[in-house]
């Protein structure tokens, strides 16, 4: 989910902190999160574990933007956030993106 948007007053970005519970996600490794922003890069941006079997990651976006994307859990499965800003139709794989709307 996205837990927290935080625009910058000194520079255009805002810090987005994606997290998923462990209650949300059956992960047993690892957590990428997979968008626009990284050229669906399914290696480059990695969630930080946590001892309550969370998964968190902070990530500077660009404003005035929409952003879309996915999470690739344990490397096989694709999930979409429940609490994304929206869905979008992907003309890959027959399924929706979720979307991240920032002002």
């Amino acid at each position: 989910m996205i837990t927290r948007k935080q625009y910058l007053k000194t520079r255009p970005v805002c810090k987005v902190t994606f997290k998923l519970n462990k209650e949300e996600v059956n992960a047993k490794n690892s957590i990428n999160i997979v968008g626009e922003f990284n050229d669906w890069d399914t290696s480059s941006i990695i969630m930080k574990s946590l001892k309550n079997g969370s998964f968190t990651k902070t990530i500077d976006l660009a404003p005035g933007q929409e952003h879309q994307f996915r999470y690739l859990i344990d490397g096989n499965s694709w999930v979409n956030d429940d609490y994304a800003d929206k869905y979008v139709f992907s003309e890959y794989g027959n399924c929706d993106n979720s979307v991240i709307v920032l002002k």
